[in-house]
């Protein structure tokens, strides 16, 4: 945590509260109380936040006695966040989706939020991601510093924080979802990793983990080339495609995906990306591509378009 927190890349955190978010399991447990030991050589305070999902009986005395153990840990100000997801796209991804929500609300301004994501998590996280064929920043993982989001605890394993909260003398408590395989990443925790232990012969975990870290410094420094074409290729009209149309592939994508991210086009998956590179790298006067949020990506005269209203996609495209 320290070497994080005290690195170049954290500079704009310095002096200025720190923001823990705790379920009440060891994870965050662990992290709070590394969290308020940091903080007290720093002189800084933090505040605690713990999100009360309302999805399982009793959350509301776990919230309770998480936000006790916080209070005892040294937390200066400690908030339980109730929230209600929705249930939209599974109820994982709703729980996520409102528990970011009520952090981000939560955070005084320009605080850091700790996560208390461990390095069996980035393991999972990269295992999901090269089983969907999410594409290298999928399997790039977690990253370590990510807006306001701070995650000290890419490097520690699960038996670590298990290990702290023991001999600190927390009392974490057990979410019976992380042990249900209704969820894919309890399948994945419970069933893909230990085999895959079995069969390497150990350290699966670690190498999962040291692949992320170098498939995103790769993704780092192919989005900075990609930077620099964007800014030679696009304005905020359109987009030189026969310009993008001397780079390889790889870098065409992200030019095309930060292009039209910044067109107002939501959602970008790997397949708009690649129909949409083929009105680039693979031209034959094809009819435009649809987008999600009801856009459409034409070609004419050379330049790209973003139409709104999903115009343009049965009439052929031109460059005459």
């Amino acid at each position: 945590m320290r070497r994080l927190l005290d690195s170049e890349q954290a500079a704009r955190y310095r002096g200025v509260p720190l923001v823990v978010a705790c379920s009440g399991g060891p994870d965050s447990l662990a992290l709070a109380a590394a969290t308020t030991h940091f903080a007290r050589h720093r002189d800084v305070p933090v505040h605690g936040v713990v999100v009360d999902h309302g999805l399982q009986p009793g959350s509301d005395r776990v919230a309770s006695e998480a936000a006790d153990q916080l209070t005892r840990l040294g937390c200066a100000e400690v908030d339980i966040a109730r929230v209600e997801p929705d249930g939209v796209g599974g109820t994982e991804a709703a729980a996520r989706r409102v528990r970011y929500e009520a952090l981000r609300l939560r955070r005084p301004e320009g605080a850091p939020v700790l996560l208390g994501h461990t390095l069996d998590d980035q393991a999972e996280t990269v295992l999901l991601g090269l089983g969907r064929g999410s594409g290298a920043r999928s399997l790039a993982g977690m990253r370590p510093l990510d807006g306001p989001w701070v995650r000290p605890f890419l490097g520690v394993t699960r038996r670590t924080t298990e290990r702290a909260c023991e001999e600190l003398g927390l009392r974490p408590w057990r979410d019976p979802h992380n042990t249900d395989p209704a969820f894919t990443r309890v399948r994945l925790r419970a069933e893909v990793l230990p085999l895959l232990e079995e069969v390497l012969q150990g350290g699966v975990a670690e190498a999962l983990s040291r692949t992320a870290v170098q498939l995103r410094e790769d993704a780092d420094a192919l989005d900075a080339v990609a930077a620099g074409v964007r800014e030679r290729v696009a304005d905020s009209w359109g987009l030189d495609a026969r310009s993008l149309a001397e780079h390889p592939p790889a870098l065409r994508r992200r030019v095309l995906r930060d292009w039209l991210s910044g067109q107002g086009v939501p959602e970008l998956s790997d397949a708009h990306l690649r129909a949409a590179d083929a009105l680039v790298g693979d031209w034959r006067g094809q009819g435009g591509h649809a987008l999600p949020g009801n856009f459409a990506l034409v070609r004419r005269r050379g330049t790209l378009l973003v139409e709104c209203g999903g115009r343009g996609t049965e009439q052929r495209s031109s460059d005459g």
